[in-house]
């Protein structure tokens, strides 16, 4: 089968390479486009890439694949994603001009540590979600207490196959939320029950998130808007965003329910043009800007402003930043509410419904082709 090639709303050709036909591969790829296809009708305008500024650069060779970051009363922490060199497998704490003043090692390796959140206690939960391959049979997730010399292990697993994945969201209960870097939707998932050091806790799938297409400019051109790379709450648990290699999508929160917020809810962008290899987003310690870091030698932290947004106090940055404290587990009792999150369109919709009917005339060519194939 030959790959599916258009043009790029921002400059360019997009190719997409399709499965062999005939097979269940086949049929999840075009459901995908298909929801791809539906987005396009939600092209939001671009907001708050002119006002970006630097906050400073991180220049200190360990840390050249950065995927995670929370900002904090001092400074900031980061992660890297998987990483071959032990040196780099750390969890690192930076003061306010972005120099290392502090590492803390795992107890034992992680395999692909790929976003970070923060409790309203200070600690500090590191996403350990990257499946590339989707071959792993569990994921996991490692706590922080402030002060604590290490952190704990906390494994998860899929209710639905293995996948990949590098956005968490940490709801104010304590609930942590993980969304798959899908093409089209992103899964959202949590745990079915308390988390236990030693054991494997389920997740159970509550719902997706489809953030709207933009033509935001960035490095992997269409294909770069599609996907979910990190993720955050405020500071005061009443927004949350997700963020694209292109752009940031926030969405308000209400009594908590981060789960409803981005399943349901209506996604205000902020383009981030051009990052090198965006894959981390952060709220400021006052949660009045997002924060970004790219992978890459020498990164940048980047800072967004949130016009209107008032700065509130944020506890957990100070008590990262410093001495031990109590950590209680998350809470499991994020709404379980599934629903499609709806977007005002700016393209016509019989733009739409042609390109709808285009890839559906495709598949029954396809599909009907493969059976002759087999007969």
């Amino acid at each position: 089968m030959s790959d599916l090639t258009w043009d790029d709303p921002a400059g360019g050709i997009v190719a997409i390479a399709l499965p062999a036909s005939g097979t269940v591969a086949t049929m999840r790829w075009w459901v995908a486009v298909m929801v791809v296809l539906a987005g396009v009708v939600a092209l939001p305008p671009p907001a708050g890439a002119a006002e970006r500024r630097r906050v400073c650069q991180v220049r200190d060779d360990r840390l050249t694949e950065l995927s995670g970051l929370v900002a904090t009363g001092s400074g900031y922490v980061v992660v890297n994603d998987g990483s071959d060199l032990a040196g780099h497998r750390k969890i690192f704490y930076l003061n306010a001009r972005c120099a290392v003043v502090r590492t803390v090692s795992y107890p034992s390796r992680p395999r692909d540590t790929e976003d970070l959140g923060i409790a309203r206690d200070g600690t500090l939960w590191v996403a350990d979600i990257g499946d590339n391959d989707a071959e792993r049979g569990t994921v996991a997730l490692w706590r922080l207490a402030p002060g604590a010399k290490a952190p704990v292990l906390y494994r998860l697993s899929y209710p639905d196959g293995a996948h990949d994945a590098e956005a968490l969201l940490l709801a104010p209960s304590g609930t942590p939320v993980i969304v798959t870097k899908s093409v089209g939707a992103g899964g959202v998932y949590v745990p079915a029950g308390p988390l236990t050091a030693g054991r494997i806790t389920p997740l159970r799938r509550v719902g997706d998130v489809a953030l709207p297409v933009t033509t935001t400019s960035n490095p992997f051109s269409f294909g770069g808007r599609l996907l979910i790379t990190g993720g955050a709450v405020s500071p005061d648990g009443r927004f949350a965003v997700l963020r694209t290699y292109a752009d940031a999508f926030e969405f308000a929160v209400s009594g908590g329910d981060v789960v409803a917020a981005v399943t349901t809810g209506r996604a205000r962008p902020v383009a981030m043009p051009d990052e090198p290899q965006g894959e981390s987003v952060a709220y400021s310690a006052d949660g009045t800007a997002l924060l970004t870091v790219s992978e890459g030698s020498d990164p940048v932290i980047l800072r967004y402003p949130l016009p209107g947004r008032a700065a509130v106090t944020s506890p957990a940055a100070t008590r990262a930043s410093r001495g031990p404290s109590s950590s209680a587990r998350p809470s499991t009792s994020e709404s379980a509410r599934v629903a499609a999150a709806g977007h005002k369109g700016v393209l016509s919709f019989g733009r739409v419904v042609t390109g709808a009917i285009l890839v559906a005339g495709a598949l029954v060519l396809i599909l009907t082709g493969a059976s002759r194939r087999r007969r």
